[in-house]
Formats: structure tokens, sequence, C-alpha cells
């Protein structure tokens, strides 16, 4: 898939809000890796995935880390029922494997398996904010919601040939939180991604919306 870029902000800004330049750089930068990315045919799961981050990373386009005290991070620690299950294993785990990224990676156990599943080792384990990063970002976002790494269930499991259930999606990452919104975030972004096909002129125009690449 490829899109021209000015027509998909211009397409987005008019069913959200203005981009300013930070933003707009910050999406350009998303947008690029989704374009090159080989496993991410469906503009469905486009549109999916950057709703996710929209939401995710509070409409800033960019990766972000868990903010809170060393009392809120408290919970995550190793004796606690949750740090336990995230495989935090020393003192201080619960802060240093907080979430962070384009989607919220937590926990020292999902620090490592991710690094392993991107052939990078330990090195997520070793520099957890290298999970800020966008492309590596972008490869754990990638791999994850498409592989079923987060919760178990992927995007083909909601998004595959006539189905497109942007509402059951949301368990992709979190249960069903704000799982309406991101929807209709979804829908307004597959619209722009849509305009800005390229190529999307010769592209019958009677059903613009849930158009798949291979069809």
């Amino acid at each position: 898939m490829w899109f021209n870029h000015q027509t998909f902000f211009n397409a987005y800004e008019e069913r959200f809000a203005p981009l300013p330049a930070n933003k707009r750089t910050a999406l350009d930068t998303l947008l690029a890796y989704i374009q090159l990315d080989p496993d991410v045919t469906d503009m469905r799961w486009a549109a999916y995935m950057l709703a996710t981050v929209k939401h995710e990373c509070a409409d800033t386009w960019l990766p972000i880390a868990e903010y809170g005290s060393d009392t809120y991070f408290g919970r995550y620690e190793p004796a606690t029922t949750v740090g336990a299950r995230l495989g935090n294993t020393q003192p201080g785990d619960g802060k240093r494997y907080r979430g962070r990224g384009y989607v919220q990676i937590t926990g020292r156990a999902n620090y490592a398996r991710l690094g392993q599943r991107l052939g990078i080792g330990d090195a997520l384990v070793d520099d957890p904010d290298r999970a800020l990063e966008p492309l590596p970002a972008y490869r754990i976002l990638s791999l994850g919601m498409r592989e079923g790494l987060f919760t178990g269930k992927r995007l083909g499991d909601f998004i595959a040939g006539q189905q497109t259930d942007y509402l059951g999606a949301r368990r992709i990452i979190n249960g069903t939180d704000q799982a309406a919104a991101i929807a209709a975030y979804a829908l307004g972004i597959e619209q722009a991604l849509y305009l800005a096909l390229d190529g999307a002129d010769s592209i019958d125009q009677k059903d613009p919306i849930h158009v798949k690449m291979d069809e």
C-alpha cells in the first residue's frame, strides 16, 4: 500500500482536528512505517493500528511512557500479584519496566519476550527506553497486533475477508476499554487512508469503506 501523505493529512483533519506541525511529523513517520511493512497489506489493519496509537498515545502520535510516581509503580513490584504476573523479579522493576511505546508494553517478561521476537535479544531488557524509539515501537505494535502477542487476540481474528469488527478488535490490546471510541477513530482513519491511496481514483467509488488491497 502506498499513500499520498498530504492527502491523508487533509482528509484526517476534516474528520478529526487540525494537526500541528509536531503531530503531523510524528504521524508522517508512523504512516511511512506502515507503508514499508510487508506484513500489513489490508488497509483496515492499518486503520485500526493508527486508531490504537491515536488512543494509546493521547493523540500525540509519539511513543510515550506510562506516567506515575514511585508509589504508583509499586503496584508492579515483584512482591505484588500484578508484578509477579508481569515477570518482574528485581526491586525497582515496577518502574523500570513500566508501560512504553505506541502500545504500553509492561513488565520485565514482556520486554524480554518482545525483544526476542524482534530479533534484538535482551536489548529491551537492558535498555527499556528503546521501546520509546519510533522504529522499535512500531515493530512492537505491528508484530504484537498481527500475531496476538499482547492478549492472545490478533488483527486477523476481527478484520479479515468480509469481517470488519473494529469494536471487538479492542480485545487485541485491552479488553473493551474505550472500544467504541477507538472503533470510530478507525472508521474515520480508514476513510482518510482510502482517499489518500495512490490509484484510489481508479478504484470503484461506490464502496470506499473497508476496501482490501488484495481484492
